[in-house]
């Protein structure tokens, strides 16, 4: 009995490690008899989908791998044409995120994320609250610039500096940290009596704690779990901030070609006040939950305590290392500068944008900026002219002085280690997808089963859609989730008669607040391997961030998008779109 018992432990433990193999090859068998007793475009779409949508919620293939599965099943069953899926895989937001990678590649070369954050937090000091609120300032700026992930894990490190330099000083902080009141007798003004008043004794934390007190771990978990969050606050303000918001103006440019509606400009004035309002109620939020209510924000006057004036130090002295500012960091800087002037300038809206310069309209796009701009700093040299060699990167040992005088910003390398190819197949294959649904009529056939739904009230709808994809986005990938959900969305308001910005802009950004647990995106698994937080404090902590993105982002829907984007009515580019689809 025994050896059977350990026989088959070790049966399950053999089929356990070989799980992912085992759902790879039995979900695409199991599936077959969907194509092959309904041989028809719509059932051969929709084993393709189901393969692919399996494959990127288990991940038990890379995404990336997962997402070149329509690149030959949609040839073999005869829905697309390899010409034609091969053009899928690479759009218009291709380039764009390529130009922005190369900027993001000269900003994390010659330091300029460090050196504005350095200063952000220098400008909030040191005190626990501001703290807090200067680190996520700073996270939210680079990460509309710069992916969710690299934002972190540039940030991560300066915080645990500051943070170990907060613990070190736990214990001479505890001995300074008495306060004297001076109490005067009112019938004897000429003696004084100092009374010293000790405070309450601080919860230390057990013998093997790296924390001298509760406290000290409590501000740890704060500052840790603030920077995932701002991270994925910033992400959303910007079109390029993160790899969802690629994919859905990719998507919805693709199935509605004549929407002209979706650019830099008009997401950043719908994004930007969800950004910040989600910015302060997390920080509040993060504040009652591990400072506590009666933390002041050490906006007083009181003195700053021994911990305190260490770390502003240790910050002061974290920017002292930079130097002064370089000739690359001003080019860096004017290039940053340059590139977003142009994306707002170029379709504002409100006023002609310098694309009414030229004659043929429609040609240009933010890609054509950003991969413009993005190929000058291949050509433009790192040092100055008639100057000596530029500084090497402070911080960085790899980087070497060059000897070439015209040594230029970035080179392919520099741009090669940044670019995502994994998240630009994903994107791909997504568009894949959409474009297998839209020629096989599947989405047609999806939306026709969604026309019960058509006796709920828009918001409704909106609300529903926003909890079922931050539900599913905790426990798979962003882009898996956005990309399978998009064309059933698209789908459902066609059928519903609503417009499709009503519920797809929602849907894209709730599926960023992924926040609840390790797995949810790779900034939350950066923040956890510090060893600061737990699972049940991110669970706890994210659950309110998740509660608080999705109350913003039906308030934002519901009140300054509707003048934006004419939400009220039916749009005649999606009426255009339901026209050729039946066709």
């Amino acid at each position: 009995m025994r050896l059977e018992a350990t026989a088959r432990m070790d049966l399950i433990k053999k089929l356990w490690r070989a799980r992912k193999l085992i759902l790879v090859v039995l979900i695409p068998l199991s599936l077959l008899p969907l194509p092959l007793i309904h041989p028809t475009s719509e059932a051969c779409c929709a084993y393709v989908l189901i393969v692919t949508a399996v494959y990127w919620v288990s991940e038990a293939v890379p995404l990336g791998a997962a997402a070149l599965v329509p690149a030959f099943l949609y040839p073999l069953f005869g829905v697309l044409k390899s010409s034609e899926v091969a053009a899928e895989y690479c759009k218009d937001t291709t380039l764009l995120l390529m130009g922005v990678i190369c900027l993001a590649a000269s900003i994390e070369k010659w330091n300029l994320h460090k050196r504005i954050a350095l200063r952000m937090v220098m400008i909030a000091g040191a005190k626990p609250g501001m703290l807090v609120l200067g680190f996520m300032c700073c996270t939210v700026f680079l990460s509309m610039w710069l992916s969710n992930t690299s934002t972190t894990a540039m940030v991560m490190p300066i915080a645990e500096a500051v943070l170990q330099q907060l613990i070190s000083t736990g214990v001479a902080d505890t001995q300074e940290d008495s306060e004297t009141v001076e109490a005067t007798e009112d019938g004897c003004l000429s003696s004084m009596t100092a009374i010293s008043i000790p405070e309450p004794k601080k919860e230390k934390e057990s013998k093997n704690s790296r924390y001298p007190t509760k406290r000290d771990h409590m501000i740890c978990k704060c500052l840790s779990l603030s920077i995932t969050y701002a991270a994925t606050i910033g992400g959303l303000i910007t079109i390029t901030g993160t790899s969802t918001n690629l994919i859905f103006a990719e998507q919805f440019n693709n199935r509605y070609p004549d929407a002209k509606v979706i650019n830099f400009g008009t997401w950043f004035i719908f994004s930007f006040p969800i950004a910040i309002i989600m910015l302060l109620l997390t920080w509040v939020w993060l504040h009652f939950l591990f400072l506590g209510c009666k933390e002041t924000c050490s906006l007083s006057k009181k003195r700053k305590t021994r911990r305190e004036m260490l770390s502003e130090r240790k910050i002061h002295d974290e920017y002292i290392k930079l130097g002064p500012i370089s000739y690359p960091e001003v080019v860096t800087g004017v290039f940053f500068i340059l590139m977003t002037l142009l994306w707002f300038t170029r379709e504002p809206g409100f006023v002609p944008g310098w694309t009414s310069l030229f004659e043929k309209k429609g040609y240009r796009t933010d890609a054509t900026v950003s991969v413009l701009l993005g190929f000058l700093l291949f050509l433009i040299p790192a040092r100055r002219p008639f100057s000596r060699a530029p500084r090497t990167p402070a911080g960085d040992s790899s980087a070497e002085r060059d000897p070439d005088p015209m040594a230029p910003m970035i080179t392919w390398k520099d741009f090669q280690n940044l670019m995502p190819w994994e998240i630009v197949i994903l994107v791909g294959g997504g568009y894949a997808l959409a474009a297998g649904c839209k020629v096989s009529g599947l989405s047609v056939w999806i939306g026709r089963q969604l026309e019960p739904m058509s006796g709920l009230p828009p918001w409704m709808v909106t609300l529903l859609a926003c909890l079922l994809v931050s539900a599913v986005t905790e426990f798979a990938s962003n882009p898996a989730t956005l990309t399978v959900f998009l064309p059933i969305l698209s789908a459902l308001s066609e059928t519903l008669q609503i417009n499709p910005l009503h519920t797809l802009i929602p849907a894209t950004m709730c599926v960023s607040f992924g926040v609840m647990l390790p797995v949810g995106n790779p900034p939350n698994a950066i923040v956890f391997s510090y060893g600061h937080v737990q699972i049940s404090d991110m669970v706890k902590a994210g659950f309110g961030v998740n509660l608080i993105g999705v109350l913003v982002v039906m308030l934002a829907i519901m009140t300054w998008g509707v003048p934006l984007f004419n939400l009220t009515q039916y749009p005649d580019w999606a009426i255009a779109r339901n026209f050729t689809g039946s066709l």
